[in-house]
C-alpha cells in the first residue's frame, strides 16, 4: 500500500511540473499574444481606446491595402496604427504611400523600438537608443524610467508616470521643429528629453512614440491604462487602421539569402542531388526530343471572336486615352445593372438611393456612399486620367464581388 502512494505521489509531482509553463518574458507585441509583453488586452480593448470607432485588422502591407482603399475625403478619414519592435516590413514604396495618405488629412501613430531609414528619413528626423545592445530579458528588466504628458488641451491634467522595467533610454535628438511638437518627454540620465513627437504633415499629422513596451498587457494589468489613454487622445476621432506589419508588400524583390535554395546550397550532398536531378532532366529531354510516332494534327474549335473584339475596341481607347469615354461607359453600364438587378431608379443618386442600394446589395452604407460619390465626381469631370479610371474600375469590382 505505501508503495502506491509513492507511485502516485510521484505520478502526480511529475504532472504538476510537465503542466506548468514558464512565462514568455520576450517582448513580441503580438496582438493575440498573452505573453506579458504581447498585446492582446490592448487590441482586444481597442474600441474602448478609440471612443468606439471602427477598428480595421490589416491582413496586408499598407501599400497594397491603399491599392483597394482610399481615405481622400472628410467622410472617410482614418488613423493608422502600429506598435511593434521595428518597422522592417515598411520599405520605402509603402511609406511614401503612407505620407500620401497622412497628407490628404489622415494620422499614423507609430510606437517603436528601432525606426527604419525609410521613415526617418521621409519625416527628417532622428534617434538615439542608449540600450541598443541590450536584448535578453535579464538585462531588459533593470531598465526602468519615468515618462511625462504635456496635455494642453484642458481634457487631463499633464501627467508623471513610472514604469519599472524594459523601459530603453530611447529618444528623438533631432526633429524639424517649424512643424514638429513635443507631446511627452522621458527621463534619462538627469535631463528630459523628448520621447513622444506630432509632426504635421500636409493636412494629417504622424504621431511618434518611442515607448511600445508601454502598451503591452503586463503595464495595462499594473493600472498603467491611463498612460494609454492620454496618449491615443490626441488622434482625431476616426476609424482605426491596425496594422499588425505581417505582410512585406506584393511583388517585392526578395534578397538572395531568402532564396528557396539557399538551404540546399549550405549542404554539400543535397546540393549535388540538385546537380544530378538537373543533369537527368537534361538528358530525358535530349533522348525524347523527337516523337516516337506522326503527330496527330489537333482540330481547333471555331474560335468565339467576341472577345477579341471587345479587347481591340477597350485598347483603342485606351491608346487614344480617351479615359473619359471608358469611365462614363463603365458607370452606364453599373448603373443599368443597378436598374436590372435591385430595381431602383437611378435618376436620383442621393442619400436615400444609397440606402437602398447598400441595403439590397449588402454592403456597407460607407462603401456605397464612397462608389457613388466617386462615379458622381467623375461624371462631372470633362477629362479623366488612367488612374481614376481604375479606381473607378476597382471599387465597382470590389461592390459586386461583395454580393
Amino acid at each position: 500500500m505505501n508503495y502506491l502512494k509513492k507511485i502516485s505521489f510521484l505520478y502526480v509531482l511529475t504532472l504538476f511540473f510537465v503542466g506548468c509553463e514558464k512565462t514568455n518574458w520576450n517582448e513580441n507585441y503580438r496582438e493575440y499574444s498573452k505573453d506579458p509583453f504581447g498585446t492582446f488586452i490592448f487590441h482586444e480593448e481597442a474600441s474602448e481606446f478609440f471612443n468606439d470607432n471602427e477598428v480595421i485588422y490589416l491582413k496586408k502591407n499598407i501599400y497594397d491595402y491603399f491599392d483597394d482603399v482610399y481615405y481622400q475625403d472628410e467622410e472617410n478619414f482614418a488613423n493608422y496604427i502600429s506598435i511593434k519592435h521595428n518597422s522592417n516590413k515598411l520599405d520605402k514604396e509603402s511609406v511614401t504611400k503612407l505620407l500620401e495618405f497622412i497628407e490628404a488629412g489622415n494620422e499614423a501613430f507609430f510606437s517603436l523600438n528601432f525606426f527604419s531609414s525609410h521613415l526617418k528619413e521621409a519625416l527628417n528626423f532622428e534617434t538615439n537608443n542608449l540600450d541598443n545592445k541590450l536584448h535578453s530579458v535579464k538585462e531588459l528588466k533593470t531598465l526602468k524610467g519615468k515618462l511625462h504628458l504635456y496635455l494642453n488641451d484642458g481634457a487631463f491634467p499633464p501627467g508623471e508616470y513610472d514604469f519599472d522595467r524594459n523601459i530603453r533610454r530611447h529618444y528623438f535628438s533631432k526633429f524639424n521643429s517649424e512643424n514638429t511638437i513635443v507631446l511627452g518627454t522621458q527621463d534619462i540620465d538627469g535631463a528630459e528629453l523628448p520621447n513622444f513627437i506630432k509632426i504635421n504633415l500636409g493636412k494629417g499629422a504622424v504621431y511618434l512614440h518611442t515607448q511600445p513596451i508601454t502598451f503591452t498587457n503586463y503595464y495595462l494589468l499594473k493600472n498603467q491604462k491611463e498612460y494609454t489613454e492620454h496618449v491615443f487622445s490626441f488622434l482625431s476621432d476616426n476609424t482605426i487602421l491596425w496594422d499588425p506589419l505581417i505582410k512585406r508588400r506584393k511583388n517585392t524583390k526578395e534578397k538572395e539569402d531568402n532564396s528557396i535554395l539557399k538551404f540546399f546550397w549550405q549542404h554539400e550532398s543535397l546540393k549535388w542531388s540538385l546537380y544530378v536531378a538537373f543533369l537527368g532532366l537534361l538528358l530525358f529531354i535530349t533522348f525524347n526530343a523527337r516523337r516516337k510516332q506522326r503527330a496527330i494534327p489537333i482540330i481547333d474549335k471555331l474560335k468565339n471572336s467576341t472577345v477579341d473584339f471587345t479587347h481591340t475596341i477597350a485598347n483603342l481607347y485606351l491608346k487614344e486615352d480617351n479615359h473619359k469615354n471608358l469611365v462614363n461607359k463603365k458607370i452606364t453600364y453599373f448603373l443599368e445593372l443597378v436598374r436590372v438587378k435591385y430595381l431602383l431608379n437611378t435618376q436620383k443618386l442621393n442619400s436615400s438611393f444609397i440606402e437602398k442600394l447598400a441595403s439590397k446589395s449588402g454592403n456597407k452604407v460607407s462603401t456605397t456612399r464612397y462608389l457613388i460619390n466617386t462615379i458622381v465626381a467623375l461624371d462631372k469631370k470633362s477629362t479623366c486620367t488612367q488612374d481614376e479610371l481604375m479606381r473607378l474600375n476597382t471599387l465597382i469590382e470590389n461592390f459586386l464581388e461583395t454580393h
